[in-house]
């Protein structure tokens, strides 16, 4: 009888349990399979009455399963040409989206842009750089329900301009109560260009990507006079 060592057991022991990607089984392994089976049986007299229906069956939603994989992924690609085509057509439009953004351009700032669900007996808005450090904090009044704005002149908390590009804000808003006010902020430019990332379109304005799915307002500018 042959003994084998305990390094010997334990190497046979991994090899056993060893499974690579190889191994596993893929719908092309199944289907070569299925069809090896199907050839090696009398259809008339299969080793089971039900086998060679059961077979069959297997066979034809496989067959479907792929079609209908192929299908969706036809209309994927159908879609992201159409949802292309769609986000072209924004260059050159003013678009409103959700969003916490604002744009200094020339050292002029946008306006800060949002909603309220309730009436605000007090609110302000913090404004950061795209590290996160705190640049400026505006204080707000009352104001109603609905859309409103605060304007931004563009300077820091020391009163020093900020350079040109995107900053983000946040708004908080309280009611007489003391309670908190939600407020919906929003990203609003001009579109220059388009942009395609993980087959999602941003819309470029100014220094700013914006998916086009956030967008919930488009406007045409005004025609100059002539």
């Amino acid at each position: 009888m042959t003994i084998y060592g305990l390094e010997n057991v334990s190497s046979a022991g991994a090899q056993t349990t060893t499974t690579s990607k190889n191994d596993i089984m893929g719908k092309d392994d199944f289907l070569r399979l299925l069809v090896a089976q199907l050839e090696a049986q009398d259809p008339l007299n299969p080793m089971e009455s039900t086998d060679f229906t059961a077979q069959l069956a297997q066979f034809s939603s496989l067959e479907q399963l792929q079609n209908v994989n192929t299908a969706l992924g036809n209309i994927g690609t159908s879609q992201s040409v159409m949802t292309n085509s769609q986000a072209v057509g924004f260059i050159g439009k003013t678009i409103t989206a959700l969003g916490d953004t604002v744009e200094v351009q020339s050292g002029q700032s946008q306006d800060v842009q949002f909603t309220l669900n309730e009436p605000a007996a007090g609110l302000y808005v913090r404004l950061y750089d795209t590290s996160g450090n705190f640049i400026r904090q505006i204080e707000g009044g009352a104001m109603e329900a609905g859309e409103n704005q605060v304007e931004w002149d563009g300077l820091d908390y020391l009163g020093g301009r900020v350079p040109d590009g995107a900053y983000t804000y946040e708004v908080a808003a309280i009611d007489e109560l003391g309670n908190s006010v939600r407020a919906t902020t929003f990203a609003s430019g001009i579109v220059t260009g388009v942009s395609y990332k993980d087959g999602v379109a941003y819309l470029q304005c100014g220094s700013r990507e914006i998916p086009m799915g956030s967008v919930i307002d488009v406007t045409s500018p005004e025609n100059p006079e002539s």
